[in-house]
C-alpha cells in the first residue's frame, strides 16, 4: 500500500504552517502603523537608534503569511506612520499639501516593497524545507527586497528622495562604520538581515539548538566589530566657517543685501585669526551675486585679501541663456571667481517645478510661489583651495551617493558642505541632514565641515566624531584645523555596484524561489499507463 499521499499531506501541512500569519490582519495593520512611528524614533530628532531595528521588526512580522493585497495595505500604513512623522517639517511654511503628497507617494513605494517581502515569506518556505535556508537565505532575501524599495524611492520620480533610508538612523551607533565598506545601501541590508534573522530564529524556536543562532550572531559580530576602513592622513587645513543667522528663509522679510550683511558681521571676529587657509560660507550666504554686482565683487575681494585666503561662497547665478543656478564660487582677491560648482540636484517643488503645466493646473497657489526654477549644474564637485582639494555638496546634494563618491574619486581630501536650513527652524530636518553628513564622513574616510545659515553647523572628523560646532539659530564662526585624508574606502570604490547587485540578486532570488516553489508543489500524476486516471501526489 502506498504511503505517498500521507507523506505529501504532512509536507503540505508543514509548508502551510511555515507561511501562516503570526497575527490577525487587524493586529498586523495596527502593529505596522505603530512600527512606522517607532522606526522614526530611531532617526535624528528622538535619535534612539535601536528603535530603528524595532520598527523594522514590527514591519516584517506584520507581513508574514499575508496575501499581496493585505501586504500592500500593511506596508502602506507602515509608510504613512513613518513618513508623516519623519518629514513633517515639509509642512512648516507650505502647509499640509506638500507634506501629505510626499508622505503618501513615499508610502506607496513602501507598500510595493511590502508586497515583495510578503511574497518572499510565502514562497521561500514552499521552495525548500531546509531550516538553514530559513535562517540564512530568507533574511538575506527579505533584506535585499527592502533595499530594492529604498533604491526605487531614491531614484524616482524626479531623481528620487533618498531621505529616511534605514542606514541614516545609525550615524552615531556601533554599526556606522559599516558604511565605509558597503555604503548606506549595504548598511541598510545588514540592519534588515539582522532583524529578519532574529525573527526566523524565534519562529524556528532556535533556543532548542544553539547552532541556529550562528548566522545572525556572526553577522552581528562582524557588523559591530569591523573597524572603519582606514584612510591616510596628509596634513591639516585651517578652515574658517561662518553661520550668519541672517533672514535667509524663503518667507523671511528682508531687503537685498541683508543676508550678505549678516554673514559679514558674523565673519568679522575671525578676520584677524592667523593662518586661515579658506573661508567657508553657507548656501545662500550672499543674496547678491558678485559676478553681476561690482559692489559685491569688491566686498569679496576685500574679504579675501583681509583674511589672506580664498572664500567659498554661495549665491544665485544666471547664465547667458537666463537659466538660474544655485552656485558655489571659489573667490580670490584680484582674480574673482576662479572656480564654480552649481547644485547638481535642485529640490523638486522647492527649487523648481517639474512638469509645471500639470502641477500649475493642480495646485496653482503653491506652484506660484516658485517663480524661478533652478537648473542642475554640471561642474566637477571639487575645489582646489590651495592647500587641499575640497569635495563639495550643496544642501540636498548630500543625500545622493553618486555625487559624494565622485568628489572622493576626484581627489577630495575633505568635504565642505553648504546648506540653508532657515526654512526648517525648530524642526528635525537639520538634525536629519547633519546625520547624513556624519555618515558621509565615515563612508569616505574624510573630514566634513557642514556649515548652515542658521544651524546645525559642525566640523566632523573621519570617524564621525564632532570636533567643533556652533549653537543653532545664533550667529557665529568657527576656526578649525581640519584633518586631511587620502585613499578611497571600499564604499567609494564599489560605488553603485552594491545597490545594483543587491537589487538584481533580490529580484532574481524572489523569482527563483517562486518558480521552485511552484515546481515543488505542482501536482504529479501517476498511473498504470492504460489511461486509468492515476492519482494526485499533492
Amino acid at each position: 500500500m502506498s504511503t505517498t499521499p500521507m507523506r505529501t499531506d504532512a509536507a503540505a501541512e508543514a509548508s502551510a504552517d511555515r507561511t501562516r500569519p503570526v497575527m490577525p490582519l487587524w493586529a498586523a495593520l495596527l502593529v505596522s502603523a505603530l512600527g512606522g512611528v517607532v522606526y522614526d524614533l530611531g532617526f535624528p530628532g528622538a535619535s534612539v537608534w535601536p528603535l530603528a531595528f524595532v520598527g523594522i521588526g514590527m514591519a516584517l512580522v506584520s507581513l508574514i503569511g499575508r496575501s499581496s493585497w493585505a501586504a500592500f495595505h500593511i506596508g502602506l500604513v507602515f509608510g504613512l506612520g513613518f513618513y508623516l512623522t519623519h518629514v513633517s517639517w515639509t509642512s512648516l511654511y507650505l502647509g499640509p499639501v506638500p507634506w501629505l503628497a510626499l508622505s503618501i507617494l513615499q508610502s506607496l513605494f513602501v507598500a510595493g516593497g511590502a508586497v515583495l517581502i510578503a511574497l518572499a515569506y510565502r514562497w521561500l518556505p514552499r521552495a525548500t524545507s531546509s531550516r538553514w535556508a530559513r535562517l540564512v537565505l530568507l533574511p538575506l532575501l527579505v533584506a535585499g527586497l527592502w533595499i530594492v524599495r529604498e533604491t526605487a524611492t531614491g531614484s524616482i520620480p524626479y531623481g528620487g528622495f533618498p531621505w529616511g533610508r534605514a542606514a541614516l538612523s545609525q550615524s552615531e551607533s556601533p554599526f556606522a562604520q559599516v558604511v565605509s565598506w558597503v555604503g548606506s545601501s549595504g548598511l541598510g541590508l545588514v540592519m534588515v538581515a539582522l532583524v529578519a534573522g532574529v525573527i526566523e530564529w524565534v519562529r524556528l524556536r532556535g533556543w532548542r539548538d544553539v547552532r541556529r543562532a550562528v548566522p545572525v550572531v556572526a553577522l552581528l559580530v562582524v557588523a559591530v566589530a569591523v573597524p572603519a576602513w582606514p584612510t591616510t592622513p596628509t596634513g591639516e587645513l585651517r578652515v574658517a566657517s561662518v553661520q550668519g543667522n541672517g533672514p535667509s528663509g524663503y518667507f523671511d522679510e528682508r531687503e537685498p543685501g541683508d543676508i550678505l550683511a549678516a554673514q559679514l558681521d558674523a565673519t568679522e571676529p575671525v578676520l584677524d585669526e592667523p593662518g586661515i587657509d579658506v573661508l567657508l560660507w553657507p548656501e545662500g550666504g550672499s543674496d547678491v551675486d558678485p559676478t553681476r554686482s561690482a559692489g559685491a565683487a569688491r566686498t569679496f575681494d576685500d574679504l579675501s585679501e583681509r583674511i589672506g585666503a580664498p572664500v567659498v561662497l554661495n549665491t544665485v547665478t544666471v547664465d547667458d541663456e537666463e537659466r538660474f543656478y544655485n552656485t558655489s564660487l571659489l573667490w580670490e582677491s584680484g582674480a574673482g571667481a576662479v572656480d564654480r560648482f552649481s547644485k547638481r540636484n535642485p529640490v523638486p517643488f522647492g527649487e523648481y517645478i517639474p512638469d509645471r503645466w500639470f502641477y500649475d493646473a493642480l495646485v496653482p497657489e503653491l506652484t506660484g510661489l516658485i517663480q524661478r526654477g533652478y537648473s542642475p549644474g554640471t561642474e566637477p564637485p571639487v575645489f582646489d583651495v590651495g592647500g587641499a582639494v575640497a569635495g563639495l555638496a550643496i544642501c540636498f546634494d548630500v543625500i545622493y551617493d553618486g555625487l559624494i563618491w565622485e568628489g572622493a574619486r576626484d581627489g577630495a581630501e575633505l568635504y565642505l558642505l553648504q546648506t540653508n536650513n532657515a526654512d526648517f527652524r525648530g524642526t528635525d530636518e537639520n538634525q536629519q541632514q547633519l546625520a547624513i553628513a556624519r555618515l558621509r564622513a565615515i563612508e569616505t574616510g574624510r573630514s566634513v565641515v557642514n556649515i548652515s545659515t542658521v544651524g546645525t553647523s559642525q566640523v566632523i572628523d573621519p570617524t564621525g566624531r564632532t570636533v567643533d560646532e556652533l549653537p543653532a539659530y545664533e550667529a557665529g564662526a568657527m576656526v578649525t584645523d581640519v584633518e586631511l585624508r587620502e585613499g578611497l574606502t571600499p564604499a567609494v570604490v564599489l560605488g553603485g555596484f552594491v545597490p545594483t547587485l543587491t537589487v538584481i540578486a533580490a529580484i532574481g532570488g524572489l523569482i527563483a524561489v517562486g518558480v521552485r516553489g511552484r515546481t515543488q508543489n505542482a501536482p504529479r500524476r501517476t498511473g498504470s499507463g492504460r489511461g486509468d486516471g492515476g492519482e494526485s501526489a499533492v
